[in-house]
């Protein structure tokens, strides 16, 4: 009895790892067959394409059940607008005679405390000025079924909630896997291809190799993030020996850009994983990356830049010139020392598809970890690239001058709010 009961757990435990197996071989035959190599190739089965269809229609229902739902339930309150404080409906004369009301004074009787109205305004207007607010994720006019971008939802209906339920198995237990897996292969090919490329000799063999690598690599790590690119007038791709500047929404701005050309990037070396995937890149690409103490040292970084732009046969430097991350609402001012190093600048506006995450990297808020698990459980990424005609200096122009008019076109391009600070 008990060896046939051995035998017994034996074949369960034999037909447990037959299905583990099986399905780690489906696993691995999508992620390789059906995603992988058309990504590298810069083909598309069109999954994507129809996955993002489908997610309009279900927005498009979401968004008409809410708005039927606040029409029988008046207590469902509507969405905030953007900013980090609540501020009641009404005009100021509104405000203040709800106020003397509340005092019973008459209408034109002045007290002393009317002087605190006044001062919580200026307050308000200081602690979320039109700065301030470029820097908190942007609020939707109707939710998007993630939890995150809705701080006002309410249960409306069963059917609603059942779909947002669908909705987070669908994230969490399918889509995120499936990123995670190809986010992993795709950093892991990027360290160990430019490792290896970067031990052959400076030729135009070694050049072709390395950006065939960081190209199918940026590829691979875009669809770990469903990301739907959208590039508008290619004729006016950023070329070798220029300075390609855009707007800078999150660090993923590098691989939606990178997914259509190379680029030498600019930045400050890091520690961690990002310290060992910046040092890999460096052997076969000609990156410009800068240690903390050098960057304060402006004159020494625009030399460096200066020389790569020089040679003609180098990529194109991608710069933001914001300097930080912004809400992708607006365009903050540009900072010179990109537009003072000479050549053609390649302006780039990136916009992205609120409806189906938000991409924006507040890092006051969140570590990159975090970010990135963020956009790896959102819907999609979707955005569309502007590529500008190419702009130079002109007679009697400065730096500055012209970074403003080259972060006007931006702006203009792709519907932002063009800010003077």
């Amino acid at each position: 009895g008990w060896r046939e009961l051995g035998v017994a757990q034996l074949s369960v435990m034999e037909d447990l790892w037959c299905v583990a197996v099986g399905a780690f071989q489906a696993w691995m035959f999508v992620v390789v067959f059906l995603i992988m190599l058309p990504a590298m190739f810069g083909l598309s089965l069109g999954v994507t394409g129809v996955y993002i269809q489908i997610l309009v229609k279900i927005l498009e229902w979401a968004t008409l059940r809410i708005q039927r739902g606040r029409r029988e339930q008046p207590s469902v309150p509507v969405p905030l607008p953007n900013g980090i404080i609540e501020r009641a409906g009404g005009s100021m004369e509104e405000e203040m005679g709800q106020l003397r009301s509340s005092r019973a004074l008459a209408g034109g009787e002045f007290a002393l405390s009317d002087a605190f109205y006044f001062c919580k305004k200026g307050l308000e207007s200081i602690a979320d000025d039109q700065v301030t607010q470029r820097f908190s994720s942007e609020e939707l006019a109707s939710w998007n079924l993630l939890t995150r971008t809705n701080q006002n939802f309410r249960y409306i209906s069963l059917r609603l909630t059942v779909i947002w339920g669908l909705g987070v198995f669908v994230r969490y237990c399918v889509l995120f896997p499936l990123r995670i897996t190809l986010a992993i292969i795709g950093l892991s090919w990027l360290s160990i291809g430019t490792i290896l490329v970067g031990f052959l000799p400076e030729s135009s063999v070694k050049n072709w190799l390395s950006e065939l690598v960081h190209l199918t690599c940026y590829r691979i790590c875009a669809r770990g993030l469903s990301a739907t690119i959208h590039y508008h007038n290619k004729e006016n791709k950023p070329q070798k020996g220029g300075i390609c500047v855009a707007n800078h929404t999150s660090p993923i701005d590098v691989v939606i850009l990178a997914n259509d050309g190379c680029y030498a990037m600019v930045g400050q070396i890091h520690g961690g994983l990002m310290g060992v995937i910046q040092r890999s890149m460096v052997r076969s690409c000609p990156h410009v990356w800068f240690e903390r103490s050098e960057m304060k040292d402006r004159h020494a970084v625009t030399s460096r830049l200066r020389a790569h732009v020089a040679a003609k046969t180098k990529l194109p430097i991608l710069i933001f010139p914001e300097g930080t991350c912004v809400n992708n609402t607006s365009v903050m001012m540009f900072k010179k020392g990109s537009f003072e190093i000479g050549g053609t600048i390649y302006p780039v506006t990136i916009k992205y598809d609120p409806r189906f995450g938000d991409a924006f990297w507040n890092s006051s808020k969140y570590n990159m970890v975090s970010y990135l698990l963020r956009m790896m459980t959102s819907w999609a990424i979707v955005v569309n690239v502007w590529y500008l005609p190419p702009m130079t200096l002109q007679d009697g122009e400065d730096a500055a001058q012209f970074a403003n008019r080259v972060k006007s076109a931006i702006a203009r391009q792709g519907g932002l709010l063009d800010l003077a600070w």
